[in-house]
């Protein structure tokens, strides 16, 4: 497959904007990418990037030739797949893009089960949004993406769908930890609050809770990193907010209650893949298995 090889050239470029990065993590001369690149303009005859000062930048023709490139690299892994499939050796890689809150337990979980059929299969799992999730389809960077509020669009493909809800999690020693009645979230306001950044799918449905409440609150913290917010919970004051999949549910030192305001949103966990792409025979499998793992987990009361 050396012409793909070759072409990978100029995908390393588009993808960090720079012949001597490309170089270097390709492990080739910037000689070569740069000659690589000269000569697939000259068959084109139109340049596929834009020469800047510092750096290079596809031009419109470019955009759509790595486009090209993308999808001839997909096609090659689904084939190699489906020999692979025919030989018995039920091996492979999946790609995926998924939510944080999927990542400390639900994700991994699903993924030992998995391997216990196919242990030959590796993973490539990226912590991503909604936003970077649909990018990653549209650009083969990713065959799978299972994330929070992936609104419907033309060409990503939702295969799955399950409501989650929104949880307070707070230290287990926090008063609203031990208190009997129903949790509202004036009772939160009360409290400092920390919070994930407005990326993530349980800050933007806390966000359009609050924009139609009389509740008013300020994050005391915000951060990208849910292992961070719940390291601020040790004060056992603090208050914050996870989808119930991520909620801790082990009975540990922080701990998770539901908010029983009326009307409380919920968000939609997707599973999604690149409308009209024939996925790799392994990550198509591993699709089929999620959708299992997410159809029970959608029975759960």
């Amino acid at each position: 497959m050396n012409h793909l090889r070759l072409l990978r050239y100029v995908d390393e470029v588009a993808r960090v904007g720079s012949i001597r990065q490309a170089a270097e993590r390709l492990h080739v001369a910037p000689s070569a990418v740069n000659r690589r690149i000269q000569d697939i303009e000259d068959e084109l005859g139109t340049p596929i990037f834009e020469r800047l000062p510092r750096g290079m930048r596809l031009t419109a023709a470019g955009e759509l030739f790595v486009r090209y490139i993308r999808g001839r690299a997909a096609d090659l892994d689904r084939v190699r797949s489906e020999i692979e499939e025919l030989q018995g050796l039920r091996r492979g890689s999946v790609r995926l893009v998924a939510s944080q809150a999927l990542a400390p337990r639900f994700l991994p979980g699903v993924i030992q089960a998995f391997r216990e059929t196919h242990p030959l299969v590796g993973f490539e799992v990226r912590i991503g949004d909604h936003v970077q999730a649909a990018s990653a389809l549209r650009s083969f960077e990713t065959d799978l993406a299972l994330v929070f509020n992936l609104a419907p669009e033309a060409d990503i493909e939702r295969t799955s769908v399950v409501e989650q809800q929104l949880m307070a999690i707070m230290h287990a020693r926090h008063p609203l930890a031990r208190s009997g009645a129903a949790l509202r979230m004036r009772d939160c306001a009360d409290y400092p609050v920390v919070l994930p950044n407005r990326d993530t799918g349980g800050r933007q449905l806390l966000e359009r809770f609050l924009a139609r409440s009389s509740t008013r609150m300020h994050a005391m913290v915000e951060s990208n990193s849910f292992e961070f917010l719940r390291g601020c919970l040790d004060d056992k004051q603090s208050i914050s907010f996870q989808m119930a999949i991520g909620a801790p549910a082990d009975g540990g030192d922080i701990v998770a209650r539901e908010i029983e305001d009326r009307g409380f949103p919920k968000g939609e966990m997707v599973l999604a893949s690149l409308r009209g792409r024939q996925l790799p025979v392994i990550a198509y499998a591993f699709a089929e298995f999620l959708r299992e793992r997410l159809g029970e987990l959608a029975q759960k009361p």
